[in-house]
Parts: C-alpha cells; structure tokens; sequence
C-alpha cells in the first residue's frame, strides 16, 4: 500500500496529504529475507529521483514553446481565428457571378482575399464550372485549335500558290558623254559633214547631262506542285494530329471529371469527420461532467478525471486537426475549378452511396477498350509518325511544279541641266522627257531532284519509324495501366461495398455498447477505462463507416472516369454524367 501510494503521489495523481497519511499507517512486519520498509523506501525514493531526471532531460529535448506553458491543464485553449474563419458554414449558394474566371493573368487584391465567401453547390454545378473555367482543359482546346489549323495548311497544298508582286521608285543620275573620234566618215550623208553638218561631231565634243528616273513594275506569278511525293503523307499526317490532339483533349474531360469527384467527396468526407469529431468532442464534456460529478460524491478517483481531461485535450487535438483539413480541402476544390479568388466552396449535396457498379470486370475491360480516347491518341500519334516518316523519305524522289509569271512595267525619264563642250555631242540622244513602258510573261516546269545530302533525309526518316515503333510499346503499356486501374478500381468497390456493410453493423453495435457502459459508468459499476475504451471503438467505427461510403463513391467515379463518353469537338455541349448509362442489354 506504502509503494503504491508513493508511485501515484510521483505521477502527481492523489494528493501529498493523502500519501502522507497513509506512509504514516503502521507497516506489516516483513518476510524473512525482505529488505526492511525503511531500506525499500530509501531505494524507490532513489528510482523516483532518476526518473524524473530523465524526464527532465527528456523535456529538454523538445523545441522551446512560443508561448508560456500552459500552468493550469484543465485549461481549453481557444482557436485560431483564421482557422475560425476558413471554416465558415455556407451562406448562400452558387451564383452565376461566381462560376466566372479571372482574367489568366491577374493576381488577387488583398480586398479579393479578405472578402473571401463560402458558397455552397452539388457536384453538378462543380463539374460543369469545371469543364468552363479549367485553365488546363482551355489550354487543350487551344491546342486542338492549333492542330486544326495545320491540318487546314496542309490542305493547301493541293492548290497552286498566286502572288503578286509590285516594285517602284527614283533614280537620279549626272553622266557625261565625249566622242574620242569625229562622226563625219560614216558616210551618212551631209547632215555628218564638217563643220556645219546639224549632227557632226567634232574630236572631243562632249555633253553632260543630269538624268532622272521614275519607275515602276507589277505581275502575278504562279507556282504549282505538279509531282509531289511528300504533299499526301504530310496531310495525312497532319490530319492524324488532329485526331490526337481531340482524343487528347476527351481523355483530359475525363481525368478532369475525375479529379472534381474525388475532391468533392474528399471535401464531403473532411465536412462529415469535422461534424463526427466535434460530436466526439461535445460527448467528452458529458463525460468529463459525469467524472467531476462522480469524484465529488467519492465514487470515482481523480484518476478518472485526469485520464477524461486527457482524452478531451486529445479529441481537441484531432478536431482541430479536422478544422484544418476541411479548410484545405475547400481550397483544394476552388483551385480546381478556378474559382474567383473571393468564392469558396462547399459541398451542398448529401453523403450518398453510389449505387452498384452495373458492370461485371469482363464487361468493364472491354467496354473501357472500346473507343477509348488515351488509346486512340496514341494510335493517332502513331499513324503521324507513320506519315511524317514516309513524307520525309519522300524528300529523296524527285518534285515536278510549274510556274507562270506575268506582268508590266513603266518608266519616265528626264535630263535636264545639259553642258555642251568641243563642239558639242550627241545632240539626238538628248531627250529631255521620255517615257518607256513594256509587258513581259513567262511559263514553265521546275524539275528538282536530290541526289546526295550524306544520309540525312534517311537518317531522319529512321528516326520516325523507331518513334512509331515506340508509340506502339507505349500503346500496350497503357492498355495494360487501363486493365489494371479498372481492377483496381472494381475490386476496390466491392470491397468498399462490403466495408459499408461490416460498417454500418459495427456503428450499430458501437453505439449500444457505448450507451450500456456509460449507463454502467455512471451507476458505479464499470470503470472509466472501459468507457475510453468503448468511445474510441464508437468513434472509429463511425470513421470507418464514413471512409467506406467515400470509398464506394471514389472507386464508382475511377470505373466511370475509364468508361465515360466524352466529346472530342471542343465547341460540343458537356453533359456531366455521375453515373453509368447502360442500355436494356447491360452495354453502356
């Protein structure tokens, strides 16, 4: 009784005055070869003092607190306000105004962020803001856009190429001209005579003249790939890019759909387990009142209520803990669907259970093969490669084009500022204003043929078929990740399914032994221990059963993600669809 007293006085659970008393009862008288009590007590003293040495040296360890330690434990600290605050209860529900982006490349004001609402809304509405605000989904019908339009420029090449072409401009200039012999032995009658003749040039006459030019030339000019070996391959091509691009695009619709559902019943089940663990933490005050209540009339030591104050401050512990994942959970759901910065979501709809997967696995696996748009992309991608590759091998066989050109041209030309020397020159060329104009036209074949370049248009078209051979690895490598994310999925399900089941008859029997012991608890004839006990097993079971009915949902929302009909236009209509559509003979 001695020893037992003394180690509840060292852990600080009975009070000294009561250890006192009783190390003042008189003590048996020991067993031949027992130590004497005073010797006994002299040893356990000396075992107190090293344990709380270490203890000591063991809170040493920890980091220093920013705050005083707390000196009274029946204490409830407050919560942080910020915390308060992202966890709101919704106000109002989703407007239309909220559903709308910011501009891509805007940052939020501090008003923005201090103005922050919750706003509720179903998963409905959180897929359809989804599908309108993604910014990764607006990128992938950008790029959709952009191998349209490729595809449109390839088409273009079965069509002759027409420019027009126009040139014009001024040119001004000062020559001279001087003749080094006499004209007059031309024999061009006597017009050419010495020294009167009008066009008789004397040795050394000379003139000098600044010209002037205004010019101006214009045409159309026609070219066309008669033979052209790389111009189908490289449509072909080009339209298989698109076909990638829209089955990438589908295939994005659907990870997009996915990742919304999963957020929301993340959301769904951190707003259930906030409510779970803040019940837990009200039931805990019942108790802990029971406790006091009870240790006032002498029923029940102060151990028991240590052990529930103990307990409280854990339980506060854990919801806090709720308080903070609900929070991030809400922001998590708002950044997926790029809300405006001062709009946080909530889920508005109930916690429930998706029906039933109405597919069997062999019936899941080759309806997820059928049409499914991760594989169509890689088979497109292939067959562009394909095509790229025969296009470029094509660089090495000859490329007939006609060509044709027509066109006028027109100049004007002025001299002016004439100086005339050794009697002078070339009176007849000097025209001071003289206009000049022409049309000229052409037509034609352009043959072109290469015969060397060193292996490189070979070495490039090797380089794609090796391309194609690895898209088509990469084919059997996703077909095998669809088998197994669909298994996974299904048998994940089923389980989930049967989970629920084991669930929801444990919460049942979690909750009736829960109220028989408590009854028995504060009736004096059960311990305090038991009703921890029996709490915590009440408690975990409710997780339990919520965790499972998540679970059913997330697995449901996997399986549909791989079966999902999704559009492949970017400008069709995107229904959101919760739940499988089978038809009377069970294919979706």
């Amino acid at each position: 009784m001695r020893n037992r007293a003394l180690a509840l006085l060292a852990l600080g659970l009975i009070p000294a005055q009561l250890t006192a008393a009783a190390l003042s009862a008189p003590l048996p008288a020991p067993f031949p070869g027992q130590p004497r009590p005073t010797q006994s007590t002299e040893l356990l003293k000396r075992s107190w003092q090293r344990l709380d040495a270490e203890l000591r040296a063991l809170d040493q360890l920890l980091p220093s607190q920013p705050e005083a330690p707390v000196r009274d434990v029946l204490s409830t600290p407050k919560l942080p306000a910020n915390l308060i605050r992202a966890n709101q209860p919704a106000t109002r529900q989703i407007q239309p105004a909220d559903k709308v982006a910011g501009p891509p490349l805007d940052l939020p004001t501090p008003k923005q962020l201090q103005a922050s609402g919750v706003a509720g809304l179903s998963l409905e509405q959180a897929l359809a803001i989804a599908f309108g605000n993604s910014a990764s989904l607006q990128a992938q019908r950008e790029q959709v856009a952009a191998a349209l339009a490729s595809f449109q420029a390839a088409m273009g090449s079965y069509w002759p190429t027409i420019s027009a072409f126009a040139t014009g401009g001024y040119e001004g200039s000062r020559s001279t001209t001087t003749s080094n012999k006499p004209n007059d032995n031309l024999g061009f009658g006597p017009n050419f005579d010495p020294p009167n003749g009008p066009f008789y040039v004397p040795n050394g006459g000379s003139v000098a003249a600044t010209s002037g030019e205004w010019s101006s030339e214009g045409g159309l000019q026609l070219n066309y790939a008669l033979v052209d070996f790389a111009r189908t391959p490289t449509v072909r091509a080009a339209r298989a890019s698109l076909e990638q691009r829209r089955s990438t695009y589908a295939n994005q619709l659907r990870s997009l759909q996915l990742q919304v559902s999963e957020a929301y019943y993340q959301l769904q089940q951190d707003e259930q387990l906030v409510r779970v663990y803040d019940a837990n933490l009200r039931n805990d005050l019942v108790i802990l009142q029971d406790s006091l209540d009870l240790k006032l009339a002498g029923l029940v030591p102060r151990l028991d209520v240590l052990r529930r104050r103990a307990i409280q401050a854990s339980d506060e512990e854990t919801l806090i803990q709720a308080l903070a994942d609900r929070a991030v959970a809400r922001r998590q759901l708002a950044v997926l669907l790029n809300l405006p910065a001062n709009v946080t979501p909530t889920p508005s709809d109930p916690i429930v259970v998706q029906p039933r997967w109405p597919l069997d696995l062999e019936a899941s696996l080759l309806a997820a093969y059928r049409g499914n748009p991760e594989l169509e992309a890689i088979l497109a991608t292939r067959t562009a490669l394909a095509q790229q590759s025969q296009a470029t091998a094509a660089g090495l066989l000859p490329k007939l084009s006609l060509f044709a050109s027509g066109g006028g041209s027109s100049s004007q030309t002025s001299l002016g500022n004439f100086e005339i020397g050794g009697g002078g020159c070339c009176g007849s060329t000097a025209l001071p204003l003289s206009t000049t104009s022409g049309w000229d036209w052409s037509a034609g074949l352009t043959l072109t043929w290469l015969l060397f370049d060193a292996g490189t248009t070979a070495g490039q078209a090797r380089a794609l078929a090796r391309r194609e051979a690895a898209a088509a690895q990469q084919y059997a490598a996703t077909r095998n990740d669809i088998r197994l994310r669909i298994e996974q999925a299904f048998f994940n399900h089923e389980a989930s399914l049967a989970k629920l089941s084991s669930a929801r008859r444990g919460v049942a029997a979690a909750l009736e032994a829960f109220r028989d012991v408590r009854l028995r608890y504060i009736t004096g004839l059960d311990s305090e221990l038991n009703l921890s006990i029996t709490q915590d097993r009440l408690i975990n079971s409710q997780v339990q059963r919520l965790n499972a009915t998540v679970g059913v949902n997330i697995t449901y929302a996997k399986l549909l993600k791989e079966l999902l009909p999704m559009p492949s236009d970017p400008n069709a209509p995107i229904l959101p669809q919760l739940q499988l559509r089978t038809s009377a003979t069970g294919q979706p």
